[in-house]
């Protein structure tokens, strides 16, 4: 049977991977940047909706926090050209509801901003999307997510940490780096004295 959801402590996360730790069995989910910012640390409980990828070679697990980033996944996958790896790149350059509009108003420019994601990759996107995203614009332009089941209302309560800055790289997209960004510290305001690291304001 596939995997299609998964409750537990994470083990250990790097950037688009978490080991979630199910009553003792460690699973390796790939997540994009969106879940593994917001998914908490080692040792914090998740809930995940899982999509099971099945290979000849491999039995690959793609981990969300959200029925939209699900939703997302499954349907850029289904894109000729479009594997999971270049599916978890997208969601990981992108925010999900932004994606919805530049696909549904076919902006080709926003799209090849997202890191790995060539012109055909973009066009093909744009056209093969617009359709079968029609009944996600509303929510995604609204900040809405799309309705949800009892049960993910009742795990809605597992803590959900404020999601980290993106980091923007060269053409755009979100930096697939490790760690998170790093942001110059805040200039003291004019004619205010600087305080140094660890010190005090002098009198």
């Amino acid at each position: 049977r596939m995997i299609a959801f998964l409750r537990g402590r994470i083990l250990d996360k790097q950037p688009n991977l978490l080991i979630v730790d199910v009553q003792g069995v460690g699973y390796l989910v790939t997540v994009p940047l969106s879940t593994f910012y917001d998914a908490g640390d080692a040792g914090d409980e998740v809930a995940l909706r899982i999509h099971t990828h099945v290979r000849e070679d491999a039995l690959q697990l793609y981990g969300f926090l959200t029925l939209l980033e699900q939703q997302l996944f499954e349907r850029l996958i289904a894109i000729s050209g479009i594997g999971p790896k270049l599916a978890v790149a997208v969601l990981s350059g992108i925010e999900p509801g932004e994606l919805v509009g530049a696909v549904h108003r076919g902006d080709i420019a926003r799209l090849t901003s997202i890191p790995g994601v060539g012109r055909k990759t973009a066009e093909r996107m744009a056209l093969e999307l617009k359709d079968r995203l029609a009944h996600l614009t509303v929510a995604a332009e609204t900040g809405a997510q799309p309705p949800v089941s009892p049960g993910e209302q009742l795990r809605g309560g597992l803590r959900r940490p404020a999601r980290r800055p993106q980091c923007r790289g060269r053409r755009g997209g979100v930096s697939p780096h490790a760690g998170g960004c790093m942001s110059a510290p805040a200039r003291p305001p004019e004619g205010e004295p600087s305080v140094p690291l660890g010190g005090t304001r002098p009198a």
